[in-house]
């Protein structure tokens, strides 16, 4: 069967598509993606793409439909969104998953509704967007940060960057201040990086915090949290939608 005449869905992208450029085909606010086949399963099991890391980029790039959509001009929770429903289209709703009761501590197996899953809604209003990216006011030294929404390519480029920093064998990884880096556009109307890059390294842990999450606030993505009843205290609580092997391998 060719791709052209392959089934196909069209699905909702939880930033809407206003972060993309005008003309992107992302712009809409939709794309459209392959049911799974033979063919990713194929992609699903190689173990040379799962060895290097690979098997899930590789995946969503065969499953996008959407002509002139890459896999790395989008951001990670449009991404998040093409994952959960890949797998819906490919194994179903139903997704068995290991939680621990968050009320009494019992462990147990219960399904989840992938359906169910919902798109994120930002809480934070002290951020300001100003076109496609935000600007907000750190709460200790006041500077007035304007930040910019990781895409999967970024992802990956950051990635990189901190495997090297592994490679060097120094004594910690720089994971926050590379990702406060990555993101940073501007601080009080300076995009010189030298100077993002010192300012970075000084922030103030409060300041640093406070940015990191107001960014996993605005962040557009997927909702992992879902409604959980516990069979032991019948009580019922959000719990954080564990992704695991059987995500993509069901019964693996």
């Amino acid at each position: 069967m060719s791709n052209e005449n392959a089934p196909k869905e069209t699905i909702d992208l939880p930033s809407g598509g206003k972060f993309y450029e005008e003309g992107s085909p992302l712009a809409s606010g939709q794309i459209d993606i392959y049911y799974l086949t033979a063919r990713h399963e194929d992609i699903l099991t190689s173990t040379n793409l799962i060895s290097k890391g690979l098997v899930f980029d590789k995946l969503y790039e065969a499953l996008i439909a959407t002509p002139g959509a890459h896999i790395d001009d989008m951001l990670t929770g449009d991404v998040n969104a093409v994952m959960v429903a890949s797998r819906i289209l490919g194994y179903g709703k139903d997704y068995e998953v290991s939680v621990t009761c968050p009320n009494c501590g019992t462990g147990e197996s219960t399904v989840a509704d992938l359906t169910k899953l919902k798109d994120r809604v930002p809480t934070v209003t002290t951020v300001e967007q100003v076109g496609k990216n935000y600007v907000v006011e750190l709460p200790v030294s006041k500077a007035k940060i304007e930040f910019r929404l990781m895409t999967r390519g970024m992802e990956k480029t950051m990635q990189k960057e901190l495997d090297g920093y592994k490679k060097l064998q120094m004594e910690y990884t720089p994971e926050t201040t590379t990702f406060l880096k990555f993101i940073i556009v501007s601080i009080n109307g300076s995009t010189d990086k030298a100077s993002i890059k010192t300012f970075v390294d000084n922030m103030l842990v409060r300041d640093s915090k406070f940015m990191r999450d107001v960014y996993m606030d605005v962040k557009p993505d997927v909702n992992f949290e879902f409604d959980y009843t516990c069979s032991a205290c019948s009580n019922t609580s959000p719990v954080r939608l564990p992704i695991g092997t059987a995500f993509f391998w069901p019964n693996s």
